[in-house]
């Protein structure tokens, strides 16, 4: 009998530190997993940007902030719209084939639809912010041969009113077209290429 009993104890022994083994393990391993997680903040700022484009007048320009690169919105006129057939034989790339952009945009407009333009505002020549020059003609100080687009400053960089960059400029390639889908008329979600995303 007394051989029984030590055999009980030991297994209760046995059973006890193996179950006091596993918590502990676990209260290791579920911490460190908690931790390789991204944060909220990384998530977020990969995540899909919903914006109202309901606001943005026909000629004008809005920016937002996706994966902390400024995405513009540019709602074309009619006039605008025709400048990006003037411009043609003026583009280093003019149909977007050495540019990053999603299939939706390979068309002369580079868009969904023609008159939104969703571009991300870096220079693909050194990463600056090219400055919006909208207007065709003198006023926006590039001559009187501008039809309108985006002038980056830092190097000289041209890029017409679909985001395409004009012979000559140090940018290799156009302006990128982030992934974006319409959800209405007025809602724009930049970040992702279907409603699912």
């Amino acid at each position: 009998m007394p051989d029984q009993r030590v055999d009980s104890s030991r297994r209760w022994l046995l059973a006890s530190t193996a179950v006091a083994g596993g918590v502990a393990a676990a209260g290791v391993v579920v911490p460190m997993l908690w931790s390789m997680a991204p944060s909220a903040r990384a998530r977020a700022a990969g995540a899909p940007v919903e914006v109202d484009i309901s606001k943005i007048e026909p000629g004008m320009k809005a920016t937002y902030e996706w994966r902390g690169k400024p995405v513009w919105v540019i709602r074309r006129t009619n006039e605008m719209l025709e400048n990006l057939k003037q411009v043609r034989d003026r583009l280093s790339d003019p149909d977007s084939q050495s540019s990053v952009q999603p299939d939706y945009a390979k068309n002369g407009e580079r868009s969904r639809k023609p008159e939104f333009l969703v571009l991300e505002g870096v220079c693909t020549h050194l990463g600056c912010s090219p400055s919006e020059k909208l207007k065709a003609g003198t006023d926006s100080g590039l001559g009187e041969s501008w039809l309108g687009g985006f002038y980056c400053a830092c190097h000289g960089s041209k890029f017409d009113l679909a985001g395409r960059v004009l012979k000559g400029s140090p940018a290799p390639v156009n302006l990128r077209v982030p992934p974006y889908v319409f959800l209405s008329d007025t809602k724009l979600l930049i970040g992702a290429d279907s409603k699912e995303s």
